[in-house]
């Protein structure tokens, strides 16, 4: 189970996983808060990749999850995004100047990065101000669509998901001052005793993986 913002690095991480051992890794990808919800009742997941530490730490503390298997793999960056250049400013100006029909979120209730979008809102007094203007997705991955295909202007992302190792993030953002919001430690847990689960996360950890994951816009710890 592996929360939207992360799935290009996962899908790599994963193929490289497969290569070298020769394990087959099913990757499911959606919100933090439904996974969390899907894990509670059942789903027969092995580890879980959350875009939070709040849930990790649940599922650990109510016995869902492997005792002591919890760490951050990364931690994560909030853009606010458009594929316009020149629409969004390296201040977020546009915010308060109101010069857009629709701003992409990801509902707050399910997503990390939609909570981080309305903790920076509340912080520029422009959330109950912006409410008409928002379309907000699922997860950080719905919120991306709505932006790229132009459903909405602009929109509060993951970094990750515009970042591409090596190359310059197309369009025109604003990096949110990480004081804007809690900081997005996104957590891995263990939920089961397989050992393919155990060598996963122990992969995830080595040094050209977290170099990987630094290419992709996140910092780890």
């Amino acid at each position: 189970a592996v929360a939207s913002n992360f799935a290009p690095s996962m899908k790599q991480i994963a193929q490289q996983f497969e290569q070298q051992t020769g394990h087959k890794v099913i990757i499911s990808i959606g919100s933090t808060g439904k996974h969390y919800a899907q894990i509670q009742h059942g789903a027969p997941f092995d580890v879980f990749f959350a875009a939070d530490s709040k849930r990790p730490l649940l599922l650990e503390q109510s016995g869902v999850a492997i005792k002591g298997s919890r760490y951050t793999y990364a931690v994560g960056k909030l853009l606010l995004w458009s594929p316009q250049l020149g629409l969004v400013d390296n201040q977020g100006s546009i915010l308060s100047q109101g010069d857009y029909q629709f701003l992409s979120i990801a509902n707050p209730k399910l997503a990390p990065y939609g909570q981080a979008a309305k903790e920076t809102l509340i912080q520029l007094g422009l959330w109950k101000g912006l409410k008409a203007k928002m379309v907000r997705g699922e997860n950080i991955g719905h919120a991306f669509q709505y932006v790229k295909s132009g459903s909405a202007q602009l929109g509060f992302i993951a970094e990750s998901q515009v970042t591409q190792p090596g190359q310059a993030i197309k369009g025109s953002f604003w990096r949110v001052p990480e004081t804007a919001y809690q900081p997005i430690l996104q957590q891995a847990v263990r939920l089961t005793q397989s050992s393919v689960a155990k060598e996963f996360l122990a992969f995830t950890k080595t040094a050209d993986i977290m170099k990987l994951i630094r290419q992709f816009g996140y910092q780890t710890s």
